[in-house]
């Protein structure tokens, strides 16, 4: 009887609790995506199951699918979060499995084998929801140790599984890409958590240990291109080529964009490159209005993990800074390969890159961000009102 009366409570104040702050800039970010990716589309570009405007039409479908599901997991309370996210990982555990057995494979247009085919719905990356599922259970876990109810070392190997076993699955597939931004989530977490500065001098010496490693046995031919191409401009000619050609995209939008008939040709313009398509579109006043929604998104989702924080809600702490070095590493390595200061990946730009899967997951994932806001100010409104 009280469950439902909470969540009663929960969908008559919804609107007053929404966090609009956090929710505005990513509706006003997925808007302006979509904008660009019409013009981009409409030129041709992307690989698609549907041609032009099918692709487009599935691309506000997935925006849709997506802040449905997030207003759904607003009405969520604190335990039944908890079940979601171990849903979540356990879920997505087995679709990435499942993808390697599957016999569906895109490895021949997109280098590993990271999809699988869903009837009507088209191909769906697992390693996206991966993502979430790894944040949200590791985050429980991590609180459980903070508050003494784990001790270290259970807790330790339970954290270590929940990050390792994805991990070395989505890199057997491979993608490096998505790998690294498990591997900053992880990092960030443990920083927030609480770790002895000695633990970190012994990490970094590991990485100084394991990078030649990576590179011999791990990296593959592409991969190793990539990075030298990144320390020694010329190196590949392909991958010179990509760089080369979104610098010149960025370069040419001017102040407010150019027409359509001095667009630069950029590989995969609708996707991983979708940043040099907003610069030839809306100029330095189109990116430069991008990265103040970012900012704004970033600084907000931090002072409300740090209120939670305060507040002793140590979980869902947790899992929003989990949740924001996640769209942080995306946002940051993004934009950042597409003017040549990071190395190239193929990785989407959260809530714009054509991609239903990558769509979907990050309003799933915002979801669970505004659902902890709104917990948050339910639980200061009750305490005030005892």
């Amino acid at each position: 009887m009280r469950r439902n009366t909470r969540l009663q409570s929960r969908i008559d104040s919804f609107f007053g609790m929404m966090d609009y702050r956090m929710l505005m800039p990513i509706l006003l970010i997925t808007l302006m995506g979509l904008v660009i990716l019409n013009e981009v589309l409409s030129s041709g570009y992307g690989v698609a199951t549907f041609e032009y405007p099918m692709n487009f039409y599935k691309q506000i479908g997935a925006a849709f699918l997506g802040i449905m599901i997030a207003f759904l997991i607003c009405l969520f309370d604190s335990p039944t979060l908890r079940l979601f996210g171990m849903i979540v990982f356990g879920v997505s555990v087995l679709l990435l499995v499942y993808i390697k057995v599957d016999g569906y494979s895109l490895r021949a247009v997109t280098g590993a084998d990271s999809w699988m085919q869903i009837p009507v719905i088209g191909s769906y990356q697992p390693s996206e929801l991966a993502k979430l599922g790894i944040i949200m259970v590791s985050a429980y876990i991590f609180a459980a140790m903070r508050e003494g109810k784990m001790a270290y070392l259970n807790g330790s190997i339970g954290v270590g599984a929940t990050f390792l076993i994805p991990l070395l699955l989505i890199l057997m597939e491979p993608d490096f890409g998505t790998g690294m931004v498990i591997v900053f989530v992880f990092i960030a977490m443990l920083f927030i958590w609480g770790i002895k500065w000695r633990y970190i001098w012994i990490g970094l010496a590991a990485v100084v240990v394991t990078v030649p490693l990576l590179w011999i046995y791990v990296f593959s031919a592409y991969q190793q291109n990539r990075i030298l191409t990144y320390l020694f401009p010329g190196h590949d000619k392909t991958a010179s080529y990509h760089i080369g050609q979104s610098l010149a995209a960025i370069s040419s939008g001017g102040l407010t964009g150019v027409p359509d008939s001095s667009r630069v040709l950029v590989p995969v313009k609708e996707s991983d490159f979708i940043y040099t398509a907003l610069s030839e579109n809306m100029g330095l006043i189109g990116t430069s209005a991008l990265i103040i929604l970012i900012v704004f998104f970033v600084v907000r989702s931090f002072r409300v993990a740090l209120e939670v924080y305060r507040y002793g809600n140590l979980a869902e702490a947790y899992i929003l800074v989990g949740a924001l070095a996640f769209f942080s590493a995306h946002f940051i390595e993004n934009l950042g390969m597409c003017v040549g200061l990071l190395p190239i990946t193929g990785i989407p730009l959260p809530f714009f890159s054509l991609g239903g899967s990558s769509m979907v997951t990050s309003y799933v994932t915002l979801g669970v961000m505004l659902n902890i806001s709104m917990n948050h100010k339910l639980l200061i409104s009750e305490t005030k009102q005892t």
